[in-house]
């Protein structure tokens, strides 16, 4: 598949299909993975691949609670999400229905990989993140090449402590995301929504508009 066009149509599913996703398809899919940029290629990510009903079933109930939270912020107007009715009628569902989702892929690293190098500025350290989420991403990617949906979401890391004990995680070892995956529903989107190009690249300065306009 042209990596462009999977850039561009590997949106974030809310609709699942029951079809299981075969262990070659996911170890097809890692395998692509790994090849992600990373600080000093210390290789920081491990996935753990949750199939068990039961496991399934508990993820599912830790992610529940958080997301109620958020949508009742939604409700009372204290989370702005623009004109995305639909947006958030669609993650509610994927709430509701995480349980059900063929295969949940826990994305684990290990701490002494990351070399975050924002810790002694005043605002929310993120540069850790950087030798994790890009694999990620190349994950998602390398399932949509073989047909495959995915659904990645950061909520679940509210219950870190009681994900690691469900599942064997070690001290020294962090929940960074959780990815849902399985074949899609409702067929991949022709073309997911997003700001326009111009309004969020700038040249030299912050706000300056870019030479050359949209590609």
């Amino acid at each position: 598949m042209d990596v462009i066009e999977a850039m561009k149509t590997t949106g974030t599913c809310r609709y699942f299909s029951d079809k299981p996703v075969p262990d070659e398809v996911l170890m097809s899919a890692f395998d692509a993975a790994r090849f992600a940029p990373q600080g000093g290629n210390r290789q920081p990510v491990r996935w753990i691949v949750v199939r068990d009903e039961d496991r399934r079933r508990q993820l599912a109930e830790w992610y529940l609670a958080p997301w109620k939270a958020y949508l009742a912020g939604i409700g009372a107007g204290d989370i702005g999400v623009g004109a995305l009715p639909k947006a958030v009628t669609d993650a509610d569902h994927f709430a509701e229905h995480l349980h059900e989702v063929p295969a949940i892929v826990v994305l684990c690293a290990e701490l002494d990989g990351l070399h975050p190098t924002d810790l002694e500025l005043d605002r929310l350290s993120v540069v850790g993140g950087g030798s994790i989420y890009p694999t990620a991403q190349n994950f998602c990617l390398a399932l949509r090449d073989q047909g495959v949906a995915s659904a990645l979401t950061t909520l679940l890391v509210h219950a870190e402590p009681q994900v690691k004990e469900l599942l064997g995680i070690p001290d020294g070892v962090i929940t960074a995301a959780h990815i849902a995956v399985g074949y899609p529903a409702r067929g991949f989107p022709a073309k997911l929504t997003r700001t326009p190009v111009e309004e969020i690249v700038f040249g030299e300065t912050y706000g300056t508009p870019i030479s050359g306009g949209r590609p």
